[in-house]
């Protein structure tokens, strides 16, 4: 169990000491993936910048995911997409509507900055935990196509089934706890309160 976010990013930090170079850059998922990225940019003395993702909900249950975007890239789920029978049309429509909230949030929390300089440094994509991984595969599309040398995910808990995905996607996958039972990322903190925009913003100022 993990006290709360910064004590998770504290101990995800560690795990990350002399695994990347100096010049990496930390990308956090928002919002409470900030909170854990920026310690660990802290902690590594790297830059912190977000990028957003967002899941690709199933038509009549958006909570189903059935992929997830970020700014220029899509991932998606082509097995279960077939298996629910999701017309291009249905994906289209909710790919538009996601990207439009990518573009929201994203000018939300980075203000007037320019995107993060990721080309030839590695990059490291930080959240609070990872359930499905559809928000981080997206993320590590997005530091790849913006030419990442190498792309780490990082993240306090995720379930162990789920590791040789995230593998396929990332140069490395990193962790504290991969448990081979897993519910929720919640049920791994003390303390899980909604981290909110302002908090955000705040972490990136002084990131």
């Amino acid at each position: 169990m993990f006290r709360d976010r910064v004590e998770a990013g504290d101990r995800l930090a560690e795990r990350l000491r002399g695994r990347v170079g100096d010049d990496a850059v930390v990308l956090a998922i928002p919002r409470g993936g900030v909170v854990v990225g920026a310690r660990v940019a802290r902690a590594l003395g790297a830059p912190l910048d977000v990028v957003v993702p967002r899941k690709l909900g199933a038509p009549g249950n958006p909570e189903l995911g059935i992929g997830a975007v970020a700014p220029g890239v899509r991932v998606l789920h082509e097995d279960l997409i077939a298996r629910l029978r999701v017309t291009v049309e249905e994906l289209e429509a909710e790919t538009q509507v996601q990207l439009r909230e990518v573009e929201r949030r994203t000018a939300r929390y980075r203000g007037s900055r320019d995107a993060p300089a990721v080309a030839g440094r590695p990059a490291i994509v930080v959240d609070d935990g990872v359930a499905t991984g559809g928000t981080v595969l997206a993320a590590a599309a997005w530091a790849r196509e913006h030419g990442a040398s190498r792309v780490v995910l990082a993240v306090p808990v995720l379930p162990a089934s789920i590791v040789p995905q995230l593998a396929e996607a990332a140069d490395e996958v990193v962790w504290v706890e991969a448990p081979r039972r897993f519910g929720s990322v919640g049920e791994w903190y003390l303390d899980f309160t909604q981290v909110s925009d302002a908090e955000v913003t705040a972490a990136l100022a002084d990131g």
